[in-house]
């Protein structure tokens, strides 16, 4: 069902549509998660270092997907805010389009993955797994691509509970192979990620089929394919500076976890499990901002500016006092939560671990910020400032974790996830101010939207 987020309540608005988001994005990490927890708990802590080492990698995968995903459909929001929905279908195909020359994309990265577990100090008893695990999943990346796609075309249009359906069928789908495949057929690291694969293209086949029933307005003829090289420009504009984004911030990733590798198997294996565990305790935080960028997109689409700047001052006051809950949470279980995966008690490993998120959580404050005021520029077609404060990000998170962990080995590279936040989040919110300060709210619709295709300013 179509929500339209122009009227009522901000923060009741942000809120609500964040529940279904926080929990698919909840069963989106049970599903990564479940590789980890399987592979560990029935493969052994070698395996579970093997899939947790090639995991930022894959990660760089997965938010480049988001990040382009993402930015494709904004437009679809924008058009939806603006009443055009001739321009949401002609939308939906150009993203169908594009997201298909993303895919082919991605194939490229097949040949260089060994050089890039090289680059990585992948150790050489965990290499050959490592190999066969990315690989096995990066030829089902046209079902992840597509799945994003799908999912963030959905909650463009405010249904947030359509993809949250389909996720918890892929997760329980996933786990049910994974089993399968790990335990009954012995196939190992391979399995799992086939397991991974098979879950993910079930997911858009069911998807697709559902959004040709319930969603009229999606329904595309021939025409509307016949796209225009404005239409692929406004959708590029967008996608591609998400993308970077999104894919440095995980290229980051890539570098603590190349350092974090130089430390042995036990230091893998535990920054492989902590991560995967702040991943699904800052699912609240991501959530309320993955919610925000659909209000501010509908909203800017309408050209109601003032509305969202309350409901971004909402959203961030709520943020701040989560960001002072979780810390609490990791503080008491969080060794236990490391226990989940490894298949028998490894006291490294689990004090590793904690030491980590101890760390980290403290600065979920700035995190929490950081996903707000990105998501909130991104909605208003802001796509270049998000993109610089991933570079801040990645040079912050690079530099902090190479030179800390030179002078003090595994505890300083727990601070350069909390470096990046606090440099990401400057940059943000400064350029969330100079953005507001600089717009003119009394423009007619065509000079406040003069990026767009002319095309995209005719209703029909």
């Amino acid at each position: 069902m179509i929500k339209d987020m122009r009227s009522g309540s901000p923060i009741k608005l942000i809120l609500w549509f964040s529940l279904p988001v926080l929990l698919g994005n909840l069963f989106q990490q049970l599903y990564l998660m479940s590789d980890l927890l399987l592979v560990g708990r029935f493969l052994g802590m070698h395996s579970l270092a093997a899939v947790g080492t090639i995991m930022p990698f894959y990660g760089v995968l997965i938010m480049m997907s988001f990040g382009f995903t993402s930015g494709l459909s904004i437009i679809v929001a924008q058009r939806l805010g603006a009443e055009d929905y001739k321009g949401i279908a002609r939308s939906f195909a150009a993203g169908i389009i594009l997201s298909f020359l993303f895919c082919l994309f991605l194939m490229m990265v097949l040949p260089f993955v060994p050089l890039m577990l090289d680059l990585m100090n992948v150790p050489v008893e965990i290499f050959s797994d490592a190999v066969i695990f990315i690989n096995t999943l990066l030829y089902g990346c046209v079902a992840m691509v597509f799945y994003n796609y799908l999912a963030n075309v959905l909650r463009a249009l405010g249904d947030s509970k359509t993809p949250l359906y389909f996720l918890i069928f892929s997760c329980v789908f996933n786990v049910l192979l994974n089993v399968w495949f790990i335990v009954g057929m012995g196939m190992g690291v391979r399995g799992s990620a086939l397991g991974s694969v098979i879950s993910q293209i079930t997911s858009v086949i069911l998807c697709s089929g559902l959004i040709y029933w319930k969603f009229p307005i999606l329904k595309l003829t021939k025409q509307d394919f016949c796209i225009a090289w404005d239409w692929l420009y406004a959708h590029l504009r967008l996608a591609i500076p998400m993308t970077v984004q999104f894919s440095v911030i995980g290229l980051g990733g890539v570098i603590i976890q190349s350092v974090c590798n130089t430390f042995g198997t036990s230091a893998i294996a535990a920054m492989a499990a902590s991560i995967r565990i702040e991943q699904f305790i800052a699912l609240p935080l991501f959530s309320v901002g993955a919610a925000i960028v659909t209000f501010s997109a509908q909203n800017y689409g309408a050209k109601k500016i003032n509305r969202i700047r309350q409901g971004v001052f909402q959203t961030s006051v709520f943020s701040l006092v989560l960001s002072f809950i979780l810390p609490v949470v990791v503080y008491i279980w969080g060794g236990e939560m490391v226990q989940l995966f490894l298949e028998e008690a490894n006291q490294e490993v689990i004090d590793l671990a904690h030491k980590y998120l101890k760390i980290t959580t403290i600065f979920y404050c700035f995190l929490g910020q950081i996903f707000i005021f990105r998501q909130t520029l991104q909605g208003m077609g802001h796509s270049i400032l998000p993109m610089f404060s991933g570079f801040v990000e990645l040079f912050m998170r690079g530099f902090t974790g190479v030179v800390l962990a030179s002078s003090y080995g595994y505890l300083g590279l727990c601070f350069a996830s909390p470096a990046a936040w606090v440099g990401g989040c400057v940059i943000l919110i400064g350029g969330y101010v100079y953005v507001l300060r600089h717009q003119h709210y009394h423009k007619t619709k065509k000079e406040c939207l003069t990026w767009w295709p002319k095309s995209l300013l005719v209703r029909k």
